[in-house]
């Protein structure tokens, strides 16, 4: 089992940073990928950033360029740097974590609000 404790959001003004971070603690040599996740109120939980064990990482096209995802093997943590917000990124992010079994892990989640 894997525990996942997020922390960092807030609200930013449009144009803003904002710097998410999650702890990972338990069976943490079983996961594979880590990374976020978000879900806007009445939408979809949607990915937003992942890597993998071997550091390959994937975006997804709308965040591209303005989020970085960093991770610190040593800490056990995860991170995502978040910058040029936009109101559209509001949303509740959740920290994921796929283990090498194939079952994932959520998050408690934080909430993130950019205002315009």
């Amino acid at each position: 089992q894997v525990q996942l404790v997020e922390s960092g959001g807030g609200l930013v003004q449009a144009g803003g940073s904002l710097r998410l971070s999650c702890a990972a603690s338990g069976r943490t040599s079983s996961i594979n990928d880590i990374g976020w996740y978000r879900q806007a109120a009445g939408k979809q939980r949607e990915l937003v950033a992942v890597i993998s064990s071997g550091g390959l990482i994937n975006y997804a096209d709308s965040v591209k360029g303005r989020f970085t995802i960093s991770k610190d093997n040593g800490k056990n943590t995860v991170s995502l740097q978040m910058n040029s917000l936009k109101p559209e990124d509001t949303a509740v992010y959740y920290c994921h974590a796929l283990l090498v079994t194939g079952i994932g892990y959520l998050g408690q989640g934080t909430q993130v609000t950019v205002s315009s």
